[in-house]
């Protein structure tokens, strides 16, 4: 059953599947891996030298990083216009350039047309695991990385990812090009394997069938590719032996899993291997090699965000109307209003999500909303949001990990070589990540993954991993949701011990209780405009909040 040209094509599906795990894992889907592996095949048997010239080995080796570099090339010229795409829209336009590639070989008088090139066999089983094997490797080794964290979190959700301060267009264009490079082994492979490379072997149905290798798989664990490749590579063998003809079967086992998979195993068959990640014991250490440096704080009193003029209109609506306010270190600030007052609004022109309409917002040296979100982030700004996004499929200890990205060192090419270095910074970020959840009372949870946690625990989680990036400005949107009287004292004081340390904390909150308990100042917000600023006490007693907000006896 397992003949020397079975063990081959299933490292070479699991090579290819792998070029899909490369974007799914960053939340992109990518059709284009055929294209890219039809460039590198004919780019690397014109231009190779000749096997029987300098030998198998060396004209593969040659035909290798030609076809790696063609592979990455082409991904990359394709994926700065097309980044900003996103699902189905992304899928057509890659899909679009395979076929198109596949047309112009079709068509072409130098690369033979249909009738293809032929191509001298060079590929051995051996090669084609230690090619895969390197593959692996480089899965295994960067998915507990800091880039590859970010991936993660890119995938599961964007705009947090952003927020936390990954760029999140150049991890995108990254991972587009690494699957570009490892597309590119499998062309060249798949050309001195088959010893006769046609455009037919690069067209829409290898495209499909290396999506559905990775999915079924798992894109969620490095070895998801490698077990789709076994599995789905098999069937024909199975068929064979049991004395089965049928050539409908391999193609129907095959969309049924994926069915299967979409519905019940989002992971694929891989995703039900536990992650495992070791939670440090806290014993006041600091962490070793001293990986997570802390920013430099503004002293206590200084303006860290100045709003002049600031407005946001959509359309007719003024969801926010010529908004001057400052914010201090040190200084706990409470923003109030009725629902629809433009409070999230305003905190997202402060974090850069959304660009003013008219004035400025000047936060800690950038300007927000002219700047992108990930370099807001970088100059000192933090944040949770209004409706929990939270990375669901990451766990707890994972979520404040992505949240300290900004302030933890690189390991991937350390890791890449075994350095010590890297295992020490990557404890430190480990023992970062634990005090954060410590502060916040989740230690215990640090391994339960964040969409099983309840809402109030959810709550707290992103306030952690907002920690995570030690801030200049922390901004809170109605962090108590969804707690009760208990938890949302305890609360209460955490955010206080935060502006105790010297943190500005810009606090959104419908508990007026909580608010008055804890804030330094209050600005309320009513139809977009700021109506009253001030004391808590002197807030609370205003006639024209008391109006537009904490209601009269009537």
């Amino acid at each position: 059953m397992f003949t020397e040209s079975t063990v081959t094509f299933i490292a070479l599906g699991a090579i290819f599947a792998f070029s899909f795990y490369a974007v799914l894992n960053a939340g992109q889907l990518s059709l284009g891996q055929a294209g890219f592996a039809s460039v590198a095949a004919y780019t690397s048997v014109l231009l190779a030298p000749d096997p029987d010239v300098v030998g198998d080995l060396p004209a593969l080796l040659a035909a290798l990083v030609i076809g790696t570099t063609a592979g990455t090339v082409a991904a990359v010229v394709l994926g700065l216009p097309t980044m900003h795409l996103r699902g189905v829209f992304l899928a057509i336009a890659t899909l679009g350039f395979a076929e198109a590639v596949r047309i112009f070989l079709l068509n072409a008088e130098w690369t033979g047309g249909a009738q293809g090139m032929t191509v001298p066999k060079v590929v051995t089983p051996a090669i084609a695991w230690a090619v895969l094997a390197v593959v692996a490797y480089w899965f295994w080794r960067s998915a507990p990385t800091r880039y590859g964290r970010a991936l993660e979190a890119i995938r599961e959700d964007e705009l947090a990812a952003g927020a936390m301060g990954i760029d999140v267009g150049r991890h995108r264009l990254g991972a587009f090009a690494t699957a570009g490079a490892v597309a590119g082994l499998y062309g060249v492979l798949w050309a001195y394997t088959v010893r006769l490379v046609g455009p037919a072997d690069f067209g829409f149905t290898a495209a499909i069938d290396g999506l559905v290798t990775a999915m079924v798989g798992g894109t969620t664990v490095f070895i998801g590719p490698v077990v789709g490749s076994t599995f789905l590579t098999m069937i024909p063998e199975i068929q064979r032996a049991l004395g089965v003809e049928a050539g409908w079967i391999r193609p129907f086992v095959a969309g049924l899993l994926l069915l299967v998979v979409i519905l019940f195993l989002p992971g694929g068959l891989a995703g039900r291997i536990p992650r495992r990640l070791r939670v440090p014991e806290l014993d006041g250490a600091d962490g070793e090699g001293g990986a997570v440096g802390a920013r430099e704080r503004a002293p206590r009193g200084d303006v860290v965000a100045r709003l002049t003029g600031l407005s946001k209109d959509y359309g007719g609506v003024h969801a926010v109307r010529d908004v001057d306010l400052e914010i201090h270190s040190g200084e706990l600030l409470g923003l109030i209003g009725p629902n629809g007052a433009g409070k999230t609004t305003l905190v997202n022109m402060i974090s850069g999500l959304v660009a003013p309409s008219s004035g400025e917002a000047r936060v800690l040296g950038v300007a927000a909303g002219r700047t992108p979100v990930h370099r807001v982030a970088a100059a000192g700004v933090s944040r949770t949001f209004q409706h929990s996004k939270l990375f669901g499929r990451l766990s707890a200890l994972e979520n404040v990990l992505v949240g300290g990205h900004l302030v933890t060192r690189p390991t991937l090419v350390r890791r890449l070589l075994w350095l010590p270095s890297a295992r020490r910074d990557e404890r430190a970020a480990l023992t970062h990540a634990a005090r954060c959840l410590d502060r916040v009372g989740m230690l215990d949870a640090a391994s339960t993954r964040a969409n099983a946690l309840s809402y109030g625990d959810q709550r707290r989680l992103e306030i952690a991993r907002a920690l995570a990036a030690d801030p200049s400005l922390l901004i809170l949107d109605e962090p108590a949701a969804g707690m009760n009287q208990v938890e949302a004292g305890e609360l209460a004081r955490l955010i206080r011990s935060l502006a105790d340390d010297g943190l500005a904390v810009l606090l959104i909150e419908h508990n007026v209780g909580l608010v008055r308990q804890v804030c330094d100042r209050v600005v309320v917000l009513d139809f977009g405009e700021i109506i009253a600023s001030g004391a808590p006490s002197a807030v609370a007693a205003d006639p024209r909040v008391v109006e537009a907000y904490l209601g009269t006896e009537a």
